[in-house]
């Protein structure tokens, strides 16, 4: 993949190679990811679909010392993402694979937390370039199968953390319910306050029976751009707790 850009996230604390193309490049859904990825040091996550690698590095900044697994189908965005890990000093086995694949994730476990930002539309019309349709629209492997890699990962206890679409945040809760998730928590993310959300972060414990609890609006921009509490997450690397 040639036509790539240097770019920075987390205020230039990660550093970044990923396509020109538009809809491959990541933006606040990969930060905001990385941000409720409830790890600590020492423990070992992985990624699901990680592209170029901007989530699982984000999560990295903020909490040194993870170990790192990532699963990318696309050959192309599995390098940038191998390549980037090493850039940011990041010790990570970035693999090849589908998420239709369990015995692959049961190879890369038991991690203790797995994360991913799925393709989300399950119908309408694709983009035109083959790797931007899959990082938008599901081909094959819909969220049940994204829930079940993630469960066939986790240990028991263990989070998963997805970043959804609104309107799709019924269909996440259900795959991961049936992937054995529960103790759900979501968290919307407005544009701004009062507005209704566009995103939403949906976290489910391996094997948890707690109840299912809805946070207040994560509120991202004001006036003069980002609130105060959207810019120490995007910019300073804070987290999200769910």
């Amino acid at each position: 993949m040639n036509d790539t850009t240097e770019d920075g996230l987390l205020g230039g604390r990660v550093r970044l190679t990923q396509p020109r193309a538009r809809g491959l490049r990541a933006g606040l859904d990969a930060v905001l990811l990385a941000a409720a990825v409830p790890a600590r040091g020492g423990e070992a996550v992985i990624e699901a679909g990680c592209g170029s690698g901007a989530a699982f590095l984000c999560l990295a900044a903020r909490v040194p010392g993870i170990r790192v697994a990532a699963v990318e189908r696309e050959p192309a965005m599995a390098a940038l993402a191998a390549g980037n890990a090493e850039i940011n000093g990041v010790p990570a086995r970035v693999a090849i694979g589908d998420v239709a694949d369990a015995a692959l994730a049961r190879t890369l476990g038991p991690l203790r937390h797995g994360f991913a930002n799925p393709p989300y539309w399950p119908g309408g019309t694709a983009p035109p370039e083959a790797l931007r349709a899959a990082a938008t629209h599901e081909r094959g492997a819909g969220l049940d199968a994204w829930a079940r890699f993630l469960a066939a990962a986790v240990a028991a206890g263990g989070s998963a953390t997805l970043i959804l679409p609104a309107a799709r945040f019924d269909a996440g809760v259900a795959a991961l319910r049936k992937a054995g998730f529960g103790s759900l928590v979501l968290l919307p993310l407005a544009p701004r306050a009062g507005q209704p959300a566009k995103r939403v972060l949906l976290q489910g414990r391996r094997e948890g029976r707690g109840p299912a609890r809805v946070l207040p609006p994560f509120v991202l921009h004001a006036e003069d751009g980002f609130t105060p509490e959207a810019e120490a997450v995007l910019r300073d690397g804070a987290a999200l707790p769910l």
